[in-house]
Formats: C-alpha cells, structure tokens, sequence
C-alpha cells in the first residue's frame, strides 16, 4: 500500500511542530533537532519537516512503499513512461535507510519513491563525499535523460563546488 509523502524545508523547526501538530491533531512520530516526521493514517501521509539550510517551502514529494515489489513496479511503471530516474539501494536518509528511485516533473519538483528499510540515527547523506557544511540528504535536481544518473545536485552544493564529477554531493 502506499502513502504519500511530502518533505517541506522550514525556517523554524519548533515554530512548524507547533503548527503542524494542531493542524493534525497529534505530535509527530519522530522528532529531531532538524527534522520531524509525522505517519498519519488519514490520511495516509509521510509528512516530514527539516531546517538544513534549504529554502524553505517544498523540498520533494513522493510514495513510500510497504515492500521493495511495491517499488520495482513504480521503477517499471516510469521507465515503461519513458522517463529517467536516479536509483538508489540501502540510502541513509532523514533518520532512515531506504530503496529508492527519483525523477523530476515537468516543473522541476523532485519525486521520490522509496521502501523504508531501518531507523538510522543519523540525518543522512545521498553520496559520498559530503561537505562538511552541509550534510542534508540531496535531492537530485536534474535526471539525465540519456543514462538516468545525476545531473546536478543540491543546490547548496552546486554552488559552493561541493558536487563530484556524478552530480552528487
């Protein structure tokens, strides 16, 4: 079954739990220093929240499968469409590890599709090497559309020349 998942960048992180849990009726499911996650059943939504020193507003969106079946048919179900995606297996990423794939709408939205593997105790990192002034997972901004890897990385890391050769951080 899947469930929707939305990640927004906030200026202020305790200011946005205080909102957002009023706004849905609970306290989220996980809560860090830079990050809070709620797993609401209705509906049923991934909502997280950071503050990692992106812009705020939406950072991506995406599904978040039960089983790594689930995520092989959304993988055919792209490539059968004719559009690129940047895979990746055993991620660590806000607080946890996952199966993934990404590609990017026609507006420039990244959409993640993932299978939660495990509980990390660690934000994440998408790629090595990382900078050590910034280690918020990367949303890939671009997918080639001729071999499916990374065109471009965070911004934060384009800018700063932090991205290898790959495009990754």
């Amino acid at each position: 079954m899947k469930r929707f998942h939305v990640h927004i960048s906030v200026k202020s992180l305790q200011e946005s739990i205080g909102f957002y849990s009023h706004l849905f009726g609970a306290p989220p499911s996980v809560e860090k220093e830079d990050y809070a996650k709620w797993m609401l059943d209705d509906p049923r939504v991934n909502f997280a929240i950071s503050q990692r020193g992106h812009q705020p507003g939406v950072n991506h969106l995406g599904f978040q499968v039960d089983t790594d079946e689930e995520l092989l048919q959304l993988r055919q179900d792209v490539e059968s469409a004719g559009l690129s995606a940047i895979d990746q297996a055993a991620t660590p990423c806000c607080y946890a590890a996952s199966n993934k794939h990404w590609v990017q709408d026609p507006q420039g939205i990244a959409w993640e599709t993932f299978h939660t593997l495990k509980s990390i105790p660690v934000f994440g990192e998408d790629s090595a090497p990382v900078a050590a002034d910034n280690t918020a997972c990367c949303v890939p901004e671009e997918v080639s559309q001729s071999s499916g890897s990374a065109a471009a990385c965070c911004p934060s890391q384009q800018q700063s020349g932090g991205c290898n050769q790959e495009g990754y951080k």
